[in-house]
């Protein structure tokens, strides 16, 4: 169980790698610099929800400090180390271009990523990680359907303006 998690949050991380890439990058940066800081925020978010998820397991076995431990990583990983980086790559952008971009990476999980996810664990028999890539791909397209409606709002406001 503890590895298909870890692996679900590596693939949603090698998705945001591949596919969210920021539409309000810094152009002052070197496109070598900018991916490898999009490599190091990927990293930091990853190790931001692994240490989360092992300060859970901590607490739940009685190890208060070890949890206590975990989040505080989880917190510098995410609150310093993510958000700076984030600052240098120009990773948010206005609300219509981040849910421009929202859609694009939820579009991608949903279309291709889980899609090709569920299918691959089904045709092996590993129907507990298909039914859950399956369950999560109807998630995200809860989510891209949201960021969607949202999009249509803002860009009515602008047009309106």
């Amino acid at each position: 169980m503890k590895t298909k998690v870890g692996l679900l949050i590596l693939a949603v991380a090698v998705v945001f790698f591949v596919v969210g890439r920021t539409t309000a990058q810094s152009h002052a940066l070197n496109q070598k610099t900018l991916d490898n800081l999009s490599t190091a925020m990927h990293g930091e978010a990853f190790a931001y929800a692994k240490y989360l998820l092992y300060a859970e397991h901590a607490r739940q076995a009685g190890n208060k400090d070890i949890a206590a431990l975990f989040e505080k990583a989880a917190k510098v990983e995410r609150f310093q180390h993510f958000a700076e980086e984030a600052q240098l790559a120009g990773l948010v952008g206005s609300d219509a271009d981040n849910l421009r971009d929202a859609v694009k990476g939820e579009s991608y999980e949903v279309d291709t990523m889980y899609l090709g996810f569920a299918r691959e664990a089904a045709a092996v028999g590993d129907k507990a990680a298909a039914d859950r890539f399956e369950e999560v791909r109807q998630d995200e397209m809860g989510h891209r359907d949201a960021f969607k409606a949202a999009l249509k709002v803002v860009e009515s406001k602008a047009g309106g303006n």
